[in-house]
């Protein structure tokens, strides 16, 4: 079935690897921004990207850092990628992208890797390019430097209720704490205050000259049902796209009805499907 080896990639085909990225750009925002800040170095990086396909004709990459993120891959890339990293110790916290590929990928590493804390097999990945139509919120705005402390619990309790583990049992959150100051200072935390408390939080988590994808999105328990996080997130819409990206992008359980809703109304449009295998 294989046609073709899995290698390395490094420096020297960096332009090759950039212009495969920009043919699925939401699925590989990550993986563009990464290699966009430090190459293809694996010193540099934190991570590998590995190739598949000839020298004249890359068929698809898979990074592989803290998540494995096969962009690309067909059923004998995703085979390839599977052979060889069957044979390797796990490193990385989840498997995430196109479902085909990462279930796929997951059916061959299960015996290897698993098991799985959570398989999400069914995550809409949404795309909007127009200013929202709908009234933003003008009391969501960027974090300042001096609010970390603020918004650095609403992170956390996100953090918790999404992944399912806080972000503090590995080092007592001082890596997570890091992400956020550094979401903070370039300017890609949003968030809305009242009385000193994040009620409304949003990050543009990933950025690359063809979109700004945004995690993070989390309001607080009791100002849920109240309607605040439609206005919210096209102000986080608004501002994304007059100031960092020509898109915005992100992508949503199928089972969270209500997030679903939220970003309907702010114009969001479907253009795939991912999946995420959580260890």
């Amino acid at each position: 079935m294989l046609t073709a080896p899995v290698r390395q990639l490094g420096e020297s085909e960096r332009r090759v690897v950039e212009r495969l990225l920009d043919l699925d750009p939401y699925v590989s925002a990550q993986v563009a921004e990464r290699i966009a800040a430090r190459g293809l170095a694996w010193w540099r990086a934190e991570g590998r990207v590995l190739g598949y396909g000839s020298r004249r004709q890359l068929e698809s990459v898979c990074w592989l850092g803290g998540n494995l993120t096969p962009v690309l891959a067909g059923p004998q890339a995703v085979a390839a990628f599977a052979d060889l990293l069957s044979g390797e110790a796990r490193i990385c916290s989840s498997i995430v992208g196109r479902a085909d590929a990462v279930l796929q990928l997951w059916d061959r590493l299960a015996g290897a890797w698993g098991p799985a804390r959570d398989v999400r097999p069914n995550q809409p990945l949404l795309a909007v390019d127009a200013l929202p139509a709908i009234p933003v919120d003008p009391r969501v705005r960027r974090v300042q430097s001096s609010e970390l402390n603020l918004l650095f619990p609403a992170a956390v309790a996100m953090y918790t209720e999404e992944v399912g583990v806080s972000p503090l049992l590995d080092d007592g959150g001082r890596g997570y704490r890091r992400r956020v100051t550094d979401m903070i200072r370039s300017g890609r935390a949003y968030a809305r205050i009242i009385d000193g408390r994040v009620v409304f939080k949003a990050e543009l988590a990933v950025v690359t000259r063809r979109t700004a994808q945004v995690q993070g999105v989390w309001v607080a328990p009791e100002w849920r049902g109240r309607g605040i996080a439609t206005a919210a997130m096209a102000a986080v819409i608004r501002d994304a796209l007059t100031r960092v990206a020509p898109t915005v992008s992100l992508y949503v359980n199928d089972f969270n009805v209500p997030a679903r809703r939220v970003y309907q109304r702010c114009g969001f449009r479907t253009v795939g499907t991912l999946a995420t295998v959580l260890f």
